[in-house]
């Protein structure tokens, strides 16, 4: 397999991913880049660049909501997820883990044969 297309299928795999990544961390308010730094910090790759368009997408959906904090200096953007938003999350994880399981037995099904 060329790297490109490794690359390629890596990426594809993270996308699916991450709006259930991005959902689990929203249960309070947070800012972009600190949930940039949040994922990252638990292993999960994602950049700003993917990331805001995402959120943006989210709150189109009515899975977020958002509000402005301009106390400080830099005035940032909080995301949260709305009761809707809380009840869709629940839905994915409990079907993600009914995913995951399978996919552990399948991956494990086949480094054993």
């Amino acid at each position: 397999m060329g790297k490109d297309l490794q690359e390629s299928l890596v990426s594809e795999l993270r996308r699916g991913t991450l709006i259930l990544c991005v959902l689990s961390q929203l249960h309070e308010s947070c800012y972009g880049y600190a949930l940039v730094q949040a994922l990252n910090e638990k292993g999960i790759s994602a950049d700003a660049n993917t990331l805001y368009p995402l959120l943006r997408r989210l709150e189109s959906q009515g899975l977020l909501c958002s509000e402005w904090d301009t106390s400080e200096s830099k005035p940032r953007k909080y995301y949260r997820r709305t009761d809707y938003g809380s009840q869709i999350y629940a839905e994915l994880a409990a079907q993600w883990k009914i995913m995951s399981a399978g996919i552990r037995r399948l991956i494990e099904d086949s480094e054993n044969e």
